[in-house]
């Protein structure tokens, strides 16, 4: 792996994530959708896969002339590792907030992992996946439990 610390690459990287949420709160499914490389991957919280630009730019502005009209994203990077000169995986935190509401709700937070490419000069998303962050629940604290060693008592030695 090449460990690549220009700042004008991180802040390349930087303003590109933030132009991607200003097309956001623009409403600009196709402006949102250049942010990213023809041949895209972006996998949506739910699982739903796009694939290429044009489909994320269909998908985008359908929502954002429906259910996520005027909603706002909020968010920030919180890495960014280069694994080349031309290639960096970013993961940033954040949520949505709807048009109704005066902050993102908590529990719609996600985590997203985005990989970057610089062709031609310019830095674009070629990957982006979006997780919801949830807490795990008691079934699965439980299991975590079961399977996470402890010590052993006298009677077992």
């Amino acid at each position: 792996m090449v460990q690549v610390h220009e700042p004008t690459e991180v802040a390349a990287l930087q303003q590109l994530f933030q132009r991607m949420f200003e097309c956001w709160r623009l409403g600009d499914g196709h402006a949102y959708a250049d942010c990213f490389t023809q041949d895209v991957d972006y996998v949506v919280f739910d699982g739903s896969h796009i694939q290429g630009r044009k489909a994320n730019a269909e998908a985008h502005q359908a929502l954002f002339d429906g259910l996520l009209r005027g909603s706002v994203p909020e968010g920030e990077v919180k890495s960014i590792r280069f694994l080349g000169p031309d290639v960096a995986v970013l993961h940033a935190e954040g949520g949505i907030r709807l048009r109704w509401q005066r902050k993102a709700a908590r529990n719609r937070r996600s985590i997203q992992t985005l990989i970057a490419v610089k062709r031609e000069g310019a830095w674009a998303f070629t990957a982006f996946h979006n997780t919801r962050i949830q807490p795990p629940n008691a079934f699965a604290r439980l299991m975590m439990r079961l399977m996470t060693p402890g010590p052993r008592s006298s009677a077992a030695r």
